[in-house]
């Protein structure tokens, strides 16, 4: 088994067009998915905050 950390030091590959799009894509779509769950899930803190305030009035 060839030890990895030999390569630390050598100059990188160029990676093919075709896989840095399909990584830009999924990334794009996983932080598409991030924002569209946050918009629908309750942002805790402030419900906190906001029952805090209440409950001492």
């Amino acid at each position: 088994m060839e030890n990895p950390f030999l390569q630390i030091n050598k100059p990188l590959k160029e990676v093919p067009q075709e896989l840095k799009a399909k990584v830009m894509s999924d990334i794009a779509m996983a932080k598409l998915i991030m924002e569209i769950a946050e918009l629908f899930s309750y942002n805790l803190s402030s419900v906190i905050e906001l029952t805090m305030k209440n409950r001492n009035k």
